[in-house]
């Protein structure tokens, strides 16, 4: 037995749509599912917490929708043991691209994930809470925070709305990062920890991050002009801001940021700082292409 575990409304309204195409792709070849939704996160995360408990040998969980699906599976899924596949339908969808499944191409992903063994992958446990992508703090985090609080537009450009309300009025602010073999006091615009590549919708922010390292990439972009900032930010789409001087990249299993700042993991609200992150070697079971 699969969980198919839809959230209807991701993408605006995407996820119905997508979550209706595979079930019936899952009927059509005859593999027995059983479809997991809620009317909200928390209505949600404690069905599949009442279909795993109630099907121990559960082949794995197939979940429509973005990266804040995901971060609501994961939860449940990995003290469970249960293999994870994400179809994409999110407005992110950036834990499929730092696999590198076709968004747009279901079929081939499901024909994948129905006829081959998962393979083991790396997550990050950051305060007790998994996430698969990219823990983040500074700018993009107080992004995060106003766009939480726009009712309009819907979508991405709520996010280009959010950067042109906050940038003209952000400042640096001071962190201090502690990595497996030093700890680095520094002023920083933006600081993301990357156990995938990308966020934000396609963002390589830590284009060399790899799942199966057992290490976290962690991107410190330090203080620029904002005039730079604009310049520089569209190479992110294609990870060439790592060549800027102000961009330092480094390694480590465990990271501690402490600040006056709140952090995000993909996507979803974390808190304010201080965060303990670690790199957890191959603690998901997913498939890759």
């Amino acid at each position: 037995m699969w969980a198919l575990v839809i959230n209807p409304v991701s993408g605006q309204g995407k996820g119905a749509v997508v979550g209706t195409y595979v079930a019936g792709y899952l009927k059509n070849a005859s593999v027995p599912y059983a479809i997991v939704t809620g009317k909200s996160s928390i209505a949600l995360s404690d069905h599949l917490e009442t279909f795993l408990k109630a099907n121990p040998r559960c082949q794995g969980v197939i979940a429509v929708g973005g990266d804040g699906l995901l971060h609501i599976v994961l939860q449940k899924v990995i003290p469970a043991h249960v293999p994870i596949a994400v179809i994409p339908a999110g407005t992110g969808n950036d834990f499929v691209r730092s696999l590198g499944w076709d968004l747009t191409d279901v079929d081939t992903q499901l024909n994948h994930v129905l006829n081959n063994d998962p393979t083991p992958m790396d997550l990050g446990l950051v305060d007790g809470e998994w996430f698969a992508s990219v823990l983040s703090t500074g700018f993009d985090a107080i992004v995060n925070e106003r766009a939480n609080r726009l009712s309009w537009p819907k979508g991405p450009m709520k996010y280009n709305v959010s950067i042109a309300i906050e940038l003209p009025r952000f400042k640096p602010k001071d962190y201090e990062i502690q990595l497996d073999d030093r700890t680095i006091s520094t002023q920083a615009m933006l600081i993301a920890v990357g156990n995938g590549r990308s966020y934000g919708g396609g963002m390589l922010v830590c284009p060399n991050a790899n799942m199966s390292d057992g290490l976290f990439d962690v991107m410190v972009l330090h203080p620029v002009s904002k005039i730079e900032f604009i310049k520089t930010f569209p190479s992110v789409f294609i990870g060439a801001h790592v060549d800027h001087p102000s961009v330092e990249i480094v390694r480590s299993k465990k990271v501690r940021i402490d600040s006056k700042a709140v952090a995000y993991s993909d996507g979803e609200r974390i808190g304010q700082l201080p965060v303990n992150a670690e790199c957890i070697p191959g603690a998901m079971l997913g498939w890759r292409p």
